[in-house]
């Protein structure tokens, strides 16, 4: 089973910015350990706002160690494009414009203009397996915790 870990930037990567972090990804992914032993590790960029780690927990899992070094790898991200990726009160949703960012403040208030409601899709960055993305990372607004914490 693959454990998955999704970072979610406080803004709309440009196409440059998200082609750099993407080779990043990549060579971060390859050379990922747990205990000096290379995890079975990929990371990827989607929509240029969502980075998402993944390991496969049946042949190693992620240990506090590895854990850390994917912070400290994330955190030299957010320096060097002025981004946060940490900010859990950053809100995605998708619009008739596409994946639009919001942060607690923002949701709230297109939330009580109608502008979001019940049926908005919203994206739960706090999944933790791959067989999720399909079905539980995109979901309704009603659906969410998202409703739970707007209520």
């Amino acid at each position: 089973m693959k454990r998955i870990w999704i970072y979610q930037a406080d803004r709309i990567l440009t196409v440059e910015e998200g082609q750099q972090i993407a080779v990043e990804l990549s060579a971060f992914a390859e050379q990922w350990k747990v205990h000096g032993k290379p995890l079975s590790a990929s990371a990827e960029l989607c929509d240029n706002l969502f980075i998402i780690l993944k390991v496969d927990e049946d042949i190693a899992a992620a240990s506090g160690c590895s854990v850390d070094s994917s912070v400290r790898f994330l955190k030299g991200i957010e320096d060097r494009y002025h981004v946060q990726l940490f900010d859990r009160m950053q809100f995605a949703y998708k619009s008739t414009n596409g994946v639009v960012v919001a942060n607690r403040e923002e949701f709230e208030k297109l939330l009580a203009a109608g502008e979001i409601d019940d049926n908005t899709l919203v994206f739960d960055n706090t999944i933790t397996y791959d067989h999720q993305l399909d079905s539980a990372w995109i979901v309704p607004f009603k659906e969410s915790w998202h409703k739970r914490l707007f209520a």
